[in-house]
């Protein structure tokens, strides 16, 4: 799977391997997020889950911005799109790295912090700006945030609506890593393509348990994972990847995702 197509007209999908590159197609609007946007995003989503060559989604934005968040001429023709509260509240049950170049804004930071890792170019901005339009960043943001950066540094962004940089943003562990702009695509195919080369149950299982276990005890972790760990101790890939290991070569994976519950 080596083409580019569209999953919307504002949203277009590229497979690169076993790296699916999403990208937001609206840079005469900074790829703002309305209604048809949203629902192409979540067909994006579908397309990496259901696909099994592909193992991780990368998010992107055209035009020099990652997005500027909410649609507002929309909104105020058809409200808040209950498809994208679905695409940030569900992402995709594989791992999603998001390239940031320019701005992720309001929603556009919301839809940054549905991925698992982001990339950032030195010029980026971060920041849920929607308090001073009348809102609130109701895309996850008020619980997402403070679980990557803290309590009193979310209050403040979220308070104030004032964005942070990417050295900012990086420093207090929002940002997995910021590189040159105009590099943020590559810089997150490449940590893509790393990800993309370990066993898809373990990476899925991995994806899973971190994120459900936030703000649970131990032992509501240890039940988390029991099954999880079940099935992935019973597939071919946990005995392929000691093989490979001993035989000194590189596995040949065969697990699939829709083998975890």
């Amino acid at each position: 799977m080596e083409d580019t197509q569209h999953a919307g007209d504002a949203v277009r999908v590229e497979a690169r391997g076993a790296v699916l590159v999403i990208t937001l197609d609206r840079p005469e609007a900074r790829n703002a997020l309305d209604g048809p946007t949203a629902e192409a995003l979540r067909r994006a989503f579908d397309v990496l889950d259901s696909t099994a060559d592909l193992a991780v989604g990368v998010v992107t934005g055209a035009g020099g911005g990652f997005s500027a968040g909410l649609d507002l001429k929309a909104f105020l023709d058809t409200g808040l799109p209950p498809e994208l509260l679905e695409v940030f509240e569900h992402g995709s049950a594989k791992p999603l790295v998001a390239a940031v170049e320019g701005f992720a804004l309001a929603g556009g930071l919301e839809l940054a912090l549905a991925c698992d890792l982001i990339v950032a170019s030195e010029g980026a901005r971060f920041g849920i700006p929607e308090v001073g339009v009348g809102l609130f960043a109701g895309g996850g943001g008020l619980f997402r945030l403070p679980a990557r950066i803290g309590i009193t540094r979310a209050l403040e962004m979220a308070l104030t609506g004032a964005p942070i940089g990417a050295v900012r943003a990086e420093q207090v562990g929002l940002v997995t890593k910021v590189v040159a702009d105009g590099t943020a695509l590559d810089a997150a195919i490449e940590l893509a393509e790393r990800i993309a080369r370990n066993a898809p149950l373990g990476v899925r299982a991995s994806k899973q348990i971190i994120w459900d276990s936030i703000g649970r005890t131990d032992a509501d972790g240890w039940r988390l994972q029991h099954d999880l760990l079940q099935t992935v101790l019973a597939s071919a890939d946990a005995v392929e990847g000691p093989r490979a290991f001993t035989e000194k070569r590189q596995p040949n994976w065969t697990g699939h995702q829709e083998e975890l519950s």
